[in-house]
């Protein structure tokens, strides 16, 4: 189970940071990521981090925004968005699966998913 939370409304320019919480012992045999999605759109990646941490992968769109790190003595994924804009506005869903790479994560649709949390971003 993937329990996702930190979301709410901020203003352009704002930072938020979203954890996402798994109910697993082999946490760490996981790659985690971070998806949203936006009515009338498809879910796209935002971020994936592979089971150590060591590699990440991030959509062109957030690049040097958002950071996504992971504990895996906390079994917790995280999302530290900065510089919110507008358009990043869009529930956000943690997911995990552990077929893959960071890289690999982020064009395929992992196992495991959690509810969502919204993210709004007022200008």
């Amino acid at each position: 189970q993937l329990v996702e939370s930190g979301g709410g409304l901020v203003q352009a320019g704002g930072s938020l940071r979203l954890s996402c919480a798994a109910s697993t012992r082999t946490f760490s045999a996981y790659t985690m990521g971070w998806f949203r999605q936006t009515p009338g759109k498809e879910r796209e990646i935002v971020a994936a981090i592979n089971r150590s941490g060591g590699s990440t992968y991030y959509a062109d769109s957030v690049k040097g925004r958002f950071t996504i790190s992971r504990d895996n003595a906390k079994n917790t994924v995280y999302l530290q968005m900065n510089s919110l804009k507008p358009e990043d506005t869009a529930v956000y869903y943690c997911a995990a699966d552990q077929r893959w790479t960071a890289v690999v994560f982020a064009s395929r649709s992992p196992d495991y998913w959690g509810q969502g949390t919204l993210v709004t971003v007022s200008s």
